[in-house]
């Protein structure tokens, strides 16, 4: 056999090597899929590339070992991918009131419904439970926190006090309140990407200053992720709101979901990078 033809026998198995790692990789194995199944069968693949590499030449050689660089490039990178697979979603709970519930609306036109095909349409692997509940307060949803956040969540997005400021509350009762409530998942190591709100106009200057600032002070003191207005570009848009002018309706919460969507993948990414 001439150089030309041991290059050409070298680069033939090579490929068959990588055909057989795509094949392998894109097949899986239901006992053993992931990382370990990879590893058994790079134990057959290497064999094979050390059989073929016998009685080459050194052109041949050569070519035999950019193609196995290609193999192992290709067989990382879906390796990578098969692990991700394996993992099962990122499992995110919406922690709300009715913004987040969805009050008069069908369930799956409710924000984690939406929020979630829309992180799906993107390629993230993720699921959101809607935990939100019509009329609750900051101190209602630190009362049923441990139920609503189950163990095994990966992350919660965190919207309320909507109603404290609607009710004229004291701000540092809404503050108390949140606080506790990221403390408290935080303990349980589960980031918090907090969903902010502003008051009303009508409430006086003061009321406004002292609410307003909960959020970002919130953020900043707890290291969170901040969507300064869950409700930026609903608003003062009739074709957004309900009746109530308060509400959202279903394409105002695709308004709010466009709005948040770059915030809840940078929160994603911090909490698992590429998924």
């Amino acid at each position: 056999m001439d150089g030309t033809e041991r290059r050409t026998a070298a680069l033939r198995s090579a490929n068959d090597i990588a055909n057989d790692i795509r094949n392998a990789v894109g097949r899986g194995s239901p006992s053993r899929p992931g990382r370990g199944f990879l590893s058994d069968r790079l134990v057959s693949w290497t064999g094979r590339a050390r059989d073929t590499r016998r009685g080459l030449d050194m052109g041949g050689l050569r070519a035999l070992r950019r193609a196995c660089l290609m193999i192992v490039l290709t067989a990382a990178a879906l390796g990578g991918a098969a692990v991700h697979a394996a993992e099962g979603p990122v499992k995110l709970v919406a922690l709300g009131d009715s913004l987040t519930a969805g009050y008069r609306l069908p369930a799956n036109a409710a924000f984690p419904a939406v929020l979630e095909r829309a992180l799906k349409a993107r390629g993230r692997s993720v699921e959101i439970a809607n935990a939100g509940v019509s009329g609750d307060t900051t101190t209602g949803g630190l009362d049923r926190l441990d139920w609503s956040v189950p163990d095994g969540t990966d992350g919660v997005i965190l919207e309320l006090g909507a109603n404290d400021m609607l009710r004229g509350t004291d701000p540092a009762v809404a503050r108390k309140a949140l606080e506790t409530i990221v403390v408290r998942l935080k303990e349980r190591g589960i980031p918090v990407l907090l969903a902010g709100m502003l008051a009303a106009p009508n409430l006086g200057a003061e009321y406004r200053a002292r609410f307003d600032a909960i959020y970002p002070d919130l953020a900043k003191a707890h290291g969170l992720v901040l969507y300064p207005f869950f409700l930026e570009g609903v608003t003062g848009h009739r074709a957004n709101t309900m009746e109530d002018g308060l509400h959202p309706t279903a394409q105002g919460v695709e308004t709010v979901v466009a709005g948040i969507l770059p915030t809840v993948e940078i929160f994603l990414d911090k909490l698992k990078p590429g998924r």
